[in-house]
């Protein structure tokens, strides 16, 4: 099971990636997603960086100058940091 998530925040991470370096993203969008995927990151997966990188993908979302694009990318990502903060909880 560890490894199954570890594979699927892989995945997250590099989703967030693309979103970060994407130039027609507003600065200030690309570094919560920065911040977000620091939080996720470390070694050890913890519940409440997960509910907390949830929250800062969820303001970015309701941001006016995000593009439409972006913003489906952002839901996805939030998608899929619910799925694995569930896991984690198992």
């Amino acid at each position: 099971m560890a490894e199954e998530v570890r594979k699927e925040l892989k995945e997250l991470l590099d989703l967030m990636q693309l979103v970060s370096t994407d130039h027609s993203v507003p600065r200030n969008i690309r570094g919560i997603v920065e911040e977000a995927m620091q939080k996720i990151s470390g070694r050890k997966m913890r519940i409440e960086d997960f509910s907390t990188a949830v929250y800062m993908m969820d303001d970015v979302s309701k941001d006016l100058n995000i593009p439409s694009h972006t913003r489906t990318d952002v839901w996805e990502i939030i998608s899929r940091m619910e799925a694995i903060k569930e896991k984690i909880k198992e």
